[in-house]
């Protein structure tokens, strides 16, 4: 699939699930079962925990992480040594969480792993930096929707997006939820002007600001809310002045607030962006229910404009 390509051009990237079950690990194993780094390391980690063998919360198997030789691998020392791979440790980080330190090893032939790295975005970006004087030039982190910081510009350049029948049964909507959230990832970045005239607006006090008439550009410093969003629209300058965010992990409005906003002549823009590269569905549920998978990724991608691939089906693909 061209998308593995386009990976490595980048240093970090985000594999993002939109639900549970919509195949996230399956795209994980299909990229790193591909991903030539013979002469380039490449390192996975997660936020949270990925790679058990059953789901804690449906009671369902899961597919598990698998690696190949060369692999470098961050996880915390508890599911360390739990393993089912051979390898030799790099590194004992000074980074704690509740299941121990985190450590960076290198898997020596293939095998298994669950991973359990940082527990929040700082930590993360400190691993990943000391990553770059072990000679790794690739990180990949583990993700999901409830963690969409993992996917911020300020931690990985490029994204992967999974999605599936486990996200909504009906096409149309799956379609419609999923186009939404990739809408937002690509919004544009915001206009760099000196002439700007803006106005810093705190996301706890944002429903309570009076904007002022010289004001180009609105910027929310922390989360937007649909809230906030509804009250910016009875601006008599809405079409004059451009709301700002810093990605859009800060974004949390309604799809029907966001395009009504757009209709009434707003604009909203992002200071940073990740690269998103392709989207993966799975269009089977976990209560067995399949959707169209042809059809699915045919809808799919003629609303978002990018790739989508039904990795299961396509898993032997090169």
């Amino acid at each position: 699939m061209p998308f593995i390509k386009e990976i490595l051009k980048y240093k970090s990237l985000s594999i993002v699930g939109l639900e549970k079950n919509v195949g996230k690990t399956e795209c994980l194993n299909y990229i790193l079962n591909r991903l030539p780094f013979n002469k380039r390391g490449v390192c996975i980690t997660s936020i949270g925990v990925d790679g058990e063998k059953m789901d804690q919360v449906t009671a369902t198997e899961k597919p598990e992480i698998h690696i190949r030789e060369g692999l470098y691998f961050v996880t915390s020392e508890k599911h360390y040594r739990s393993r089912e791979v051979i390898s030799e440790l790099i590194d004992i980080t000074d980074e704690n969480t509740s299941l121990g330190r985190i450590l960076t090893a290198r898997a020596v032939a293939p095998g298994k792993v669950m991973l359990s790295g940082p527990a929040s975005t700082a930590s993360l970006a400190r691993i990943m930096k000391k990553n770059r004087y072990l000679g790794i030039d690739l990180n990949i982190i583990d993700g999901a929707l409830s963690r969409l910081s993992s996917a911020s510009p300020v931690i990985s350049e490029a994204m992967v997006l999974a999605t599936g029948a486990a996200y909504s049964a009906n096409i149309k909507t799956l379609v419609n939820k999923t186009a939404f959230v990739c809408e937002m990832i690509n919004l544009p970045l915001a206009t760099k002007s000196e002439n700007n005239n803006v106005m810093m607006v705190s996301s706890l006090f944002s429903n309570n600001v009076k904007i002022d008439d010289n004001v180009d550009v609105v910027y929310i410093n922390g989360a937007l809310t649909d809230r906030f969003m509804k009250k910016f629209m009875s601006e008599k300058r809405l079409s004059e002045i451009e709301l700002r965010v810093k990605d859009f992990t800060k974004i949390f409005i309604e799809p029907q607030t966001y395009h009504y906003f757009i209709k009434r002549g707003g604009h909203l823009t992002c200071e940073q962006k990740s690269k998103l590269l392709a989207v993966t569905v799975n269009p089977t549920a976990p209560n067995g229910y399949n959707l169209d998978s042809d059809m699915l990724c045919k809808t799919l991608s003629e609303a978002i404009g990018l790739p989508v691939y039904d990795i299961v089906k396509n898993k032997y693909e090169v």
